[in-house]
């Protein structure tokens, strides 16, 4: 563990607001296995236990509205009440009892994907405010080595909590979770600055702001674009392996339980190496690098042999994360704060609504063509959008664009 690491860990703030992230993330991922079962076991209904996923995803799509909310208001009361607002909703699932009252649980988790929503941008914002500029790239790598490892472990403990004590308990976990979270983020020491007034503006016209920023940013765009495009590109990956297993491997559909901890594992590494690489690269370099190891993990499924498609499945989870990563730390430097939670939370439906299409176009896909096409284009993309990141980055940015305030110490290699 270098130093920088063991510098977040012992950072008051940072070991709080992760110690938040941690246990709600703990009680979502455990929740969103267990809620499927719960619902396919009152229903009998295939579609209405998949359709579960949909409704966390689905608020995504209006991020950019949601987001404008933490901007517009101080944003540590904001996850402290949302949290504790969230505890609330998901005692209503208790009251679950049969096929007819699976409603609850569908409005339960569709108010838990706006939270998510919210609370990510308004996250976003304080750690701006809290963790020091010289340890964001560590803190937000730890952060993601974290959700990456709630979501290996927590939707086993969420499955074997339902087997043993049902849906309610499950529930009643998260609910806990929330509370745990509402309390680490209330012992945050920050000073956050008063919300600007907005006397005369819409909330169009805000939610407008945030994105144009975005858009004109020339470190942010490309940055948010490659990690959008990874993730689509994962969408791609993950809807082929079962196929691959069968076709390629000649392996039962089990034997995805080894495929998934070993990228969860590439995940931690990337996770944790990612705040010193940053500090020896730009991000552009660092995130074009991460998604051509990404790509090449994705090539190296595509072969019938295993120790290739195991490699491959540790590249992926070391490659993944590094343009996510690059792409939140850019957003946190680069956006004046009273726009950062708008800005957070459009740069995350970028990012991550796409994902949803993807798993479409890749279940069609699979269906109807070989799996290694599906991989093999999956992987040239990737490649392809890794080298247009690095060799348009050569480009160095002299002046900022209007309306942003460089952060003292930005690194002029980053940008276009």
């Amino acid at each position: 563990m270098g130093g920088h690491t063991r510098k977040v860990l012992r950072d008051r703030n940072a070991g709080l607001y992760l110690g938040g992230v941690i246990v709600s993330g703990f009680g979502d991922s455990a929740l969103a296995l267990a809620a499927g079962i719960w619902v396919k076991t009152l229903t009998g209904s295939d579609s209405l236990a998949a359709l579960i996923g949909f409704c966390v995803w689905m608020p995504t799509m209006a991020g950019p509205v949601i987001g404008t909310l933490a901007d517009r208001v101080r944003r540590r009361p904001l996850l402290v009440a949302t949290n504790l607002v969230l505890a609330a909703v998901m005692t209503a699932p208790l009251a679950l009892r049969s096929a007819e009252d699976v409603w609850l649980l569908f409005a339960a988790l569709t108010l838990v994907g706006v939270g998510v929503v919210l609370t990510d941008a308004a996250e976003t914002a304080l750690v701006a405010a809290a963790v020091p500029a010289e340890l964001r790239g560590d803190f937000n790598g730890l952060v993601r080595t974290a959700i990456e490892s709630m979501k290996l472990l927590a939707p086993l403990a969420g499955a074997g909590l339902f087997a043993a004590c049902g849906g309610p308990a499950v529930a009643l976990l998260d609910t806990v979770t929330f509370v745990l979270a509402a309390v680490a983020f209330s012992l945050v020491r920050v000073r956050e600055p008063a919300p600007v007034p907005r006397s005369g503006r819409t909330w169009t016209a805000e939610t407008a702001e945030g994105a144009r920023h975005l858009w004109r940013h020339p470190v942010l765009r490309p940055l948010v674009a490659a990690g959008a495009v990874a993730m689509v590109l994962s969408g791609l990956n993950s809807t082929a392996v079962y196929a691959l297993l069968d076709t390629g491997l000649h392996r039962s559909a089990s034997f995805a339980g080894v495929l998934t901890p070993l990228q969860g594992l590439g995940s931690v590494v990337g996770g944790l190496a990612a705040g010193a690489l940053m500090r020896r690269m730009p991000e552009r370099t660092f995130a074009a690098a991460g998604l051509a190891l990404f790509a090449a993990g994705v090539l190296a499924r595509a072969t019938p042999w295993l120790p290739a498609v195991l490699g491959g499945s540790v590249a992926i989870g070391v490659g993944l994360p590094c343009p996510l990563i690059a792409a939140l730390t850019a957003v946190q430097r680069e956006t004046p704060s009273e726009l950062l939670g708008r800005v957070a939370a459009t740069a995350n439906t970028l990012i991550y609504a796409p994902t949803g299409l993807a798993l479409l176009l890749g279940a069609g896909m699979v269906a109807g063509l070989d799996y290694r096409i599906q991989l093999a284009a999956a992987g040239m993309s990737g490649l392809a959008a890794a080298a247009v990141l690095a060799v348009t980055g050569r480009t160095v940015r002299t002046t900022a664009p209007a309306g942003t305030r460089p952060t003292p110490g930005t690194r002029g290699s980053d940008a276009v």
